[in-house]
This record gives C-alpha cells, structure tokens and sequence, in this order.
C-alpha cells in the first residue's frame, strides 16, 4: 500500500521520521537502519556553536520511561554542514535539521547557513533555556515566540516545523503563535520537565537538578496535546511524538489528529525501532485506506 504523507507541500514515503536528539546524526545508526526507508531522519540539535552540553550525571531512568538533561551537547553548524548533512544525502535520507539556541541571533546564525544547504526541512526546537527571554523556554512565550518566528522566516524558503513544549497552561497559544507568525507545520511534544531524588544523599540524580522526561509514560500527554492542536488548527500539518515505540502507538496519534510521527526514546534501546515501527504502521494502514488515503492528501483523519 501507499503510505506517503504530504505535509507543507513536501511528499514523505512515510509517515515515521525518528525523533531529534535520539538518533544522533543519523549516521550513527546507519548499520542498523536503512535510513532512506524512513519518511525522514531528524538529526540532532545543531547550534551556531559547539555545544559541551550538561555536566554529569545527566540521565536517569524513570518508571515508564527516562529523564535525561543532556543539554544539546553538539559540535556545531559548521561541522554539521561539513560532516553529518552530506554523508546522510549520501545515504539517501530525507533530512530535517533540528534547529537551536539561546537567544534569537543563535537560532538566526544556524537558520542562515542552512538556508542554502541541502537540509530538506528545519525543525525550530523552541524548549530551550533563552537568555533572552529570561532564562525560561521560548516556546512557553507566545510573544517571544512571534518574535523569534518574524526572525526566521524570511531568512530561508525551507518549510519550517515549530517543535512545542508541552510545559505550558494551554499548547494551543503557542501553536497559534507559530502558526500565525510562519510555521509550517508543528511538532509535538517535546519533554515534560521532571526530576529524580537519590534516597541515599537526598540530592537530585542530575546534575541539572531536573531534565527531560521522555518514553510510553509520555504517551497520553503527547496525544492530548496534537488533538487540542488539531481542533484549535485544523489546518496546520502536525507531526505527533512522545511515547512511540509501536506501530499501534503510532496509529493513535494519526488518529488524534497527526500528519506523521516521530520515535524518539524507543531508538535509544532499539535502535531499529523507528523502522520497525515504519513496518508495523504499514502492516497497520494496510486494512485502513480511508487513513492512509487522507494521509498521502494532506489532511488528517479528524
């Protein structure tokens, strides 16, 4: 069967990308993934500078799933150009350059040299700490937002996906925000903030005091947020994440109200999973062709 999407004017042989931040560059799975099976690889958050990220430790389990405040440990847009985006054309992917930054001239510096590379999309990552919106997300300030967005966009013709943080009031306020102010499509969630206390020091596991938490705990929050989304804009592409790690999972957020899906936490234990979850949605809209046909027009099942 025909499982290709359309969203913002871009055809996906399928609807499964992997998730930013657990795929690594993408390059580094490729052994155990043919990477232009999948409907894209969204690679790691890139900045305009090498990142060291946060010190250790950084990760922790969590019942149901991780937490981790790595910190967008990265080495930079100009490694980036150099060595991870040609070697995965290479290798035949669809890319979509994560985006990020802690202050708008940051995300400003990445958006401009990618703006003639041979990224097929950007992905603007809006959770992080922005100095210029006082230390707090960007993403959690629909006017910071707008602002960040009326940067962006004139500065390429890329579409451009707005990834949402889901520690908010109401998600629905920033997705307008974005939307109105040039997204093309948008992401969502990105982690919900938590924390692990070590019983034995009564300290905090991380280093970072609290982090990003991450898996099938995540699954019922990422879901309610692309259906409010989804009523709010119906007509916005949504790709939907959080808590992926079956191709039933991922039926659930189409059903909800998503364009296409993106398998984050599952890759870090399977590195297949984003695959194996392609082949099980397959197997999935093979008896649903009503979906899959609305999928590959560019509209939704709601």
């Amino acid at each position: 069967m025909n499982t290709a999407v359309t969203i913002a004017g871009v055809t996906f042989q399928n609807p499964v990308m992997t998730g930013s931040g657990t795929f690594g560059s993408g390059m580094e799975y490729s052994e155990f993934v043919d990477l232009n099976c999948l409907g894209a690889v969204v690679t790691k958050g890139v900045a305009n500078v090498p990142w060291p990220g946060n010190p250790t430790p950084r990760v922790a389990e969590v019942y149901g799933g991780m937490l981790n405040a790595i910190g967008l440990q990265n080495p930079g847009i100009d490694h980036y150009l150099a060595e991870d985006l040609p070697k995965l054309k290479a290798a035949g992917a669809f890319v979509i350059s994560n985006v990020a930054g802690h202050c708008d001239d940051d995300y400003a510096a990445v958006v401009e040299k990618l703006a003639d590379s041979d990224a097929d999309m950007l992905e603007i990552n809006v959770s992080c700490p922005n100095v210029s919106a006082g230390g707090m997300s960007v993403g959690t300030d629909p006017v910071a937002l707008a602002n960040l967005m009326d940067r962006l966009r004139p500065m390429t013709d890329k579409p451009m996906i707005v990834k949402l943080t889901p520690n908010v009031t109401d998600i629905t306020v920033p997705a307008r925000a974005a939307v109105e102010h040039g997204a093309d499509a948008l992401s969502m969630i990105n982690t919900l903030k938590g924390m692990r206390i070590n019983i034995r020091t009564g300290k905090p596991i991380i280093a970072n005091v609290t982090g990003g938490v991450s898996g099938p705990a995540v699954l019922p929050v990422g879901l309610a947020a692309v259906y409010r989304v989804r009523t709010a804009l119906p007509e916005i592409p949504i790709i939907g994440l959080g808590g992926i790690d079956s191709g039933e999972k991922a039926l659930e957020y189409l059903y909800a109200g998503a364009n296409a899906v993106e398998v984050g936490a599952a890759a870090l234990f399977d590195p297949v999973a984003p695959l194996r979850v392609a082949r099980e949605l397959d197997d999935l809209l093979d008896s649903r062709p009503e979906l899959a046909a609305k999928l590959a027009a560019g509209q939704t099942w709601r």
